[in-house]
């Protein structure tokens, strides 16, 4: 038997055919179009999982079931993709599970569709070495999310959409605006795409700045921010420790929320510069964690922590649980 799992991102497209055993054989990627519209988000995604499966050597109607990682926001109830915050305003649903399931010649029931962290989650729970039934795993990438499991039970909440935490309010002054158009979220200010201009707002609030970062005259990524910051830049490193701050405020309240043993990290920034972005995290924890402080692990999945999870999801009809797997 062959199960498929798709990783839908805001850059990327991937998709993977597995075995029974969760082993993967076969695998496809693409760029995520930007629009028009998203439809063409959706054809993307049929492509790359035909091409997954030929991959694989098999027709996409032996697949038994599938599971989706994906930017959010959801919309369960019609198995789409409801104007996500990081595409064109043009793209205002994306339809993924009736066409997959069509594409499969499988009842939607069996195609199961998560927000990207809680897929992520899921893969932890199946793959992973450490899998005690409170955990979660975390995403610090071009955006910032946290799937959950709470005794043993994986949260999906209202319509899919539990774990946005980056959404989560750190900042009450709002001194920075996210994607979603609101004021002082942790993603602001922590996700790949929000440090340079962070680094930004922070040399504005300085009297005088000495760095190698093209403050006015260029742009530049947080990769440099990192880089300059390892190779002694006092300013950028003044970055990073900031960026430390905001996030351990972000997995104080991860933690006090619900109170995990371990939690995994994951996503570009932390797999880049583990380091730099888990001990902060690891420091501020053991001072402000009220109960428990939990094991904070780099994800030993890397970038297929969402790819593994959609597919653990289709193995073992969406909990991630491995005594449902076939």
């Amino acid at each position: 038997m062959h199960y498929a799992g798709v990783d839908l991102g805001a850059t990327n497209v991937r998709g993977a055919v597995s075995d029974e055993s969760g082993r993967i054989v076969g695998v496809d990627r693409r760029k995520t179009p930007s629009g028009p519209t998203g439809i063409a988000v959706t054809e993307t995604v049929l492509a790359v999982m035909r091409a997954a499966a030929a991959d694989a050597g098999v027709a996409p109607t032996a697949i038994e079931a599938a599971g989706i990682g994906s930017i959010g926001p959801l919309d369960l109830a019609n198995g789409a993709i409801d104007s996500p915050a990081n595409m064109p305003a043009s793209v205002e649903t994306i339809p993924l599970v009736g066409p997959l399931a069509n594409l499969l010649g499988v009842d939607t029931e069996r195609v199961f569709l998560h927000n990207d962290t809680v897929a992520g989650v899921i893969g932890e729970r199946f793959y992973a070495d450490r899998t005690p039934d409170d955990m979660a795993y975390l995403t610090i990438s071009s955006g910032i999310g946290a799937g959950i499991a709470v005794d043993g039970t994986v949260i999906g909440g209202w319509d899919g959409n539990a774990g946005e935490l980056g959404h989560m309010v750190v900042d009450p002054r709002g001194r920075r605006t996210c994607g979603c158009g609101r004021d002082g979220h942790w993603e602001a200010y922590c996700s790949g795409n929000n440090i340079p201009e962070y680094a930004r707002l922070l040399a504005d609030d300085a009297d005088d700045v000495e760095t190698a970062l093209p403050l006015d005259s260029g742009g530049f990524t947080a990769k440099d921010v990192f880089e300059c910051a390892a190779d002694g830049d006092t300013f950028a490193a003044h970055v990073v420790e900031q960026l430390g701050v905001w996030n351990g405020i972000g997995v104080t309240n991860l933690v006090q929320a619900y109170a995990p043993l371990v939690v995994y990290v994951g996503g570009a920034v932390a797999l880049h510069n583990p380091e730099q972005v888990l001990g902060p995290i690891r420091d501020y924890i053991q001072e402000r964690v009220f109960s428990n402080v939990p094991e904070i692990r780099l994800t030993t999945l890397g970038d297929d922590v969402v790819l593994k999870g959609a597919i653990a999801s289709a193995l073992t009809g969406g909990t991630g649980d491995s005594t449902h797997a076939p």
